[in-house]
């Protein structure tokens, strides 16, 4: 951690070095100290403010990002422009082209400069330099954005008020009504043109060829992957054939999901990246590496599975979230005016996550998770997930060949 301190008429040479160095880094310039002052005027909502104290300190985060370089906090105290101490925090986010990731070494070339263009990190810098904000449905926002800064030709830093978040379980209740912001987002005519001018990334058929195809197919097919001590014991034969089907199945699925209506996405709507404000009832959207369009339904599947995903929740309640989700996303696409009938969504949103959930589910893991009982734990859990999603795959249709 770094402290300085700035009393009335501080310069930007009285800065702790590291410190100066530390914010010059996040886009503040040779100079950083007029330009955090002004930020923290705006934070607190005074004219001016005298800083005080300035802390920077890395923001942990114990989930592996694509094109996310490093999370910080600048925190401390300020005067403002009655006389009063004022304490203050700013969330800054630096996030950089997949190819600096460490996660890219592991991909080989040319597959690597493939899924860089899948990944476009621009979009979330500019998402914040945008009005998104202001076209929102009600219910949701943005963090206020202070500052955006190119910091070369592939990274950008985002520096974003500091959301104070309730701390509480996502029940039932907060999930159908996420859905249903969701749906509306999806629907919304006011945020449409901002989702539609971004550049097409991550598309069903892109993942299929790109990832799918090259990488887990190709695992999925070989026998070691269903040999391996742990798959074994958590994947029985019907479930293994319903996996092989589903991947034997890419090109009419994709195909399918590709014809069905593109709407407003989040792209990574988890409940991590659906903030619940201290301060209010709004739903708070963060993270938008995978903002653009998405066929009807996409973001119900990262909502209903993240947890999962994380070992936050038991697969036994995803039946439970899709009876409450579904009709709420529906709900949501009503509200704004858009009648794509309830089987259709469901279809497309069965689709979707058997592509994007299902088929990749227990390559993954192996991939990433370390081996004993984390990896134990998390297997039984996609493998749950993946029973649910290949059942939803079949109560709206199924695909040829499939039992």
């Amino acid at each position: 951690m770094r402290t300085i301190g700035a009393g009335t008429g501080a310069r930007a040479d009285v800065l702790d070095p590291s410190t100066a160095a530390g914010l010059s880094e996040l886009g503040l310039g040779p100079e950083p100290l007029p330009r955090l002052t002004a930020m923290v005027a705006d934070r607190t909502g005074c004219r001016r403010a005298r800083l005080l104290t300035v802390r920077l300190r890395s923001h942990p985060y114990d989930r592996p990002a694509l094109t996310t370089a490093s999370r910080h906090l600048v925190s401390g105290s300020a005067v403002d422009d009655a006389g009063r101490t004022r304490d203050y925090a700013l969330f800054v986010k630096v996030v950089r082209s997949w190819r600096r990731s460490p996660l890219s070494a592991a991909v080989p070339e040319p597959l690597r400069s493939t899924l860089a263009s899948l990944l476009p990190w621009r979009t979330e810098p500019d998402v914040y330099r945008g009005d998104l904000g202001r076209r929102l449905p009600p219910g949701l926002r943005l963090p206020r954005v202070h500052h955006v800064a190119d910091l070369d030709d592939e990274s950008a830093a985002v520096w974003l008020e500091h959301v104070p978040v309730r701390r509480e379980r996502w029940d039932l209740v907060r999930h159908r009504r996420a859905a249903r912001l969701l749906g509306r987002l999806a629907a919304s005519p006011s945020v449409a043109p901002i989702a539609a001018a971004v550049p097409v990334g991550r598309t069903p058929r892109g993942y299929a060829e790109h990832w799918l195809d090259a990488v887990v197919v190709p695992e999925l097919t070989d026998g070691d992957l269903w040999r391996h001590p742990l798959v074994a014991e958590t994947v029985d034969e019907r479930l293994r054939r319903g996996v092989l089907g589903a991947a034997a199945a890419l090109p009419a699925l994709v195909e399918e999901l590709e014809s069905r209506p593109r709407l407003t996405a989040h792209g990574d709507a988890c409940t991590d990246n659906l903030l619940l404000d201290a301060r209010s009832e709004d739903v708070v959207l963060v993270d938008f590496g995978f903002w653009g369009t998405a066929p009807v339904g996409f973001d119900l599947g990262q909502l209903l599975v993240g947890e999962v995903q994380l070992g936050l929740r038991p697969a036994g309640q995803l039946a439970g979230l899709e009876r409450v989700c579904l009709p709420a996303y529906v709900r949501g696409l009503r509200d704004e005016g858009c009648t794509i009938p309830l089987a259709e969504v469901a279809r497309a949103h069965a689709v979707a996550m058997t592509v994007f959930h299902a088929v990749p589910a227990i390559p993954d893991a192996l991939r990433s998770v370390g081996e004993g009982p984390e990896l134990r734990a998390r297997l039984r859990g996609l493998a749950a997930t993946t029973r649910f999603v290949l059942g939803l795959l079949r109560a709206t249709g199924g695909v040829p060949g499939m039992r």
